[in-house]
């Protein structure tokens, strides 16, 4: 998102809108305020990954969450506190993504209800508002784990209602609120081990301190947009999932590698490109810097003449945005989904891959979701997918456990008879797909798919994010990782290393077939060379192979 978009008012409109009690045009400016900083420190809530796997993406679902709630307040623009708080939580449901999203949005549902048929808020409203979001948060977890989202946003009530004991202003109470979080979000490793043993805070409660950080901010006029410059290794720069957040009028993406002039500031180099483009990422490897952006066309040549004054250009990378989307338009009309009919059960599908959304389609959904880790889909994009087809029977098939709880949202604003299947990976949702029977009730063919998926385990390959140890498994950064049904079990210096490790977690006398779903970094060859660690040392397993054209992770690999 565009930092740039949301300008904020000048000290004197500030002071007038937010005398306390404040009505819905104040509740927007904290609302707004909150948004920006969070986007300001989106990338550092994203880094707070626990394993280190290049798929931290709570900061950016947040975000996502906030400006959809945003965008769907700004629509009314009522001066009723009340009708301004109902806007922002419908849009944040809708446009909820992610664990982290969802649990933010029911954060706003629960606030919002406090504010029904009020048109001010003052420091008592706000207190109830507070006790009505931690409540709501808890209800919408089945199973409310503490040392996360849910232990702040609970310490911060409890702030709230003993400030409003003291008689607390609203902007003192605001203070008082974003003080605790911030004790906190620090706590959370006290409370939740594997945060401890990964040497991170939450990043969920992080996020949400950030945002109330930012309405405080905004009251002490400080400032809301510190620089964004954040030097990544070339590994983790996210180009692909740069194109999810394509803006209107951006054309263009431009790549550049170059080797800084001495002297070069990282800081000064952002503040010029965003005054160019948006979507911008650098990146560092071997002393050279990667710089991406998104321009309009007619500066589609600036960051390059920019980028000369600041360094050695070594190679320049431009493709037309437009033309990529519509390519992949048509790439996924090309699926061949299956049609439903009235009665019969669909079955929508979320697919992080080229080549898993053909294997989906081959099987027999009625309709894919591209997403998976560091793309979430909302709780909006999963009902669209569903709510035009000419049934009243759905099965969604997640496929990644950071989508589990958004689909369950989608499910609860259709009135349409709607099954979760908490398929956690692609390999679970084939072999749910296996057990697919349309004569069937969909009773019946969820607890089937159910109990299909408990009989595969699933192994992913991927690269270290940074270094760390977990579990007793050391890992250096840059390494190649392997993770079993979530779990870390390896860090290798190769992927053939690996993969060796995650063999012995296995259990592999038990298993009599295993799938290899090979990611977009990866071609077939390189896959079959892989395989043989397999072949080699177990003749008598059954081995396939197939293109999954994933980001990220080099492997998906299924045991059966």
């Amino acid at each position: 998102m565009n930092q740039n978009k949301y300008v904020l008012p000048d000290e004197k409109e500030r002071h007038l809108l937010l005398q306390s009690p404040i009505n819905g045009d104040g509740l927007m400016l904290l609302f707004e305020a909150g948004l920006i900083w969070l986007t300001t420190n989106q990338a550092y809530v994203n880094s707070l990954n626990v394993f280190p796997v290049p798929d931290g993406d709570t900061g950016t679902n947040m975000v996502l969450t906030m400006q959809a709630a945003f965008n769907e307040a700004d629509q009314i623009r009522s001066k009723n506190a009340g009708e301004t708080a109902r806007a922002f939580a419908q849009g944040a449901l809708m446009g909820a993504r992610g664990n982290s999203g969802v649990i933010l949005s029911q954060i706003w549902r629960g606030f919002s209800r406090a504010l029904d048929h009020y048109e001010t808020m003052g420091p008592d409203l706000l207190m109830r508002a507070m006790q009505e979001a931690r409540n709501t948060a808890y209800k919408g977890v089945v199973k409310p784990v503490e040392g996360t989202i849910l232990t702040v946003v609970k310490d911060m009530t409890s702030a709230a209602e003993e400030a409003v004991n003291t008689e607390a202003s609203l902007s003192d109470m605001l203070l008082a609120i974003v003080e605790a979080g911030d004790v906190s979000v620090k706590n959370t490793p006290e409370l939740l081990p594997v945060l401890k043993q990964a040497g991170v805070v939450d990043s969920g409660g992080t996020g949400l301190f950030y945002i109330f950080e930012g309405m405080v901010r905004l009251l002490q006029g400080e400032s809301l947009d510190a620089s964004g410059a954040i030097l990544k290794p070339l590994a983790e720069l996210d180009l692909a999932n740069a194109m999810e957040t394509v803006e209107e009028g951006q054309d263009y993406e431009v790549v550049i590698d170059f080797a800084p002039h001495p002297g070069f500031a990282l800081e000064k180099y952002y503040e010029d490109l965003a005054q160019i483009g948006t979507s911008i990422q650098v990146g560092e490897g071997d002393g050279i810097f990667r710089m991406h952006i998104h321009t309009e066309l007619a500066k589609r040549y600036e960051p390059i003449s920019y980028t000369e004054t600041q360094g050695v250009v070594k190679k320049i990378m431009m493709e037309n945005l437009q033309d990529q989307m519509d390519s992949r338009q048509t790439e996924e009309l090309e699926l061949s989904l299956t049609p439903v009919n009235p009665g019969e059960i669909a079955v929508v599908a979320v697919s992080p891959g080229k080549g898993l959304s053909s294997i989906f389609a081959s099987l027999g959904v009625a309709a894919i979701v591209e997403g998976g880790q560091t793309m979430n889909p909302s709780v909006q994009e999963l009902v669209a997918a569903f709510e035009n087809l000419p049934t009243d029977k759905v099965i969604i098939l997640p496929n990644n456990k950071n989508i589990i709880l958004a689909a369950q949202n989608a499910s609860k604003v259709s009135v349409k008879q709607i099954a979760i299947i908490p398929t956690r990976n692609a390999p679970q949702g084939f072999a749910a797909m296996l057990r697919l029977n349309p004569e069937g009730s969909l009773e019946e063919n969820e607890d089937s798919m159910k109990e299909a998926i408990q009989e595969v385990h699933t192994g992913d390959i991927t690269i270290s994010t940074r270094s760390v140890e977990i579990d007793g498994v050391e890992v250096e950064k840059g390494e190649v990782i392997a993770l079993y049904d979530g779990q870390l079990v390896s860090s290798a210096p190769t992927i053939e290393g690996a993969i060796e490790k995650l063999l012995e977690k296995a259990n592999m006398d038990e298993v009599e077939r295993v799938t290899f779903f090979y990611g977009e970094d990866l071609n077939q060859t390189q896959a079959n060379q892989l395989a043989d660690v397999i072949r080699k040392d177990y003749p008598e397993v059954e081995l396939e192979i197939h293109n999954g054209g994933q980001p990220h992770y080099q492997l998906i690999i299924a045991f059966e």
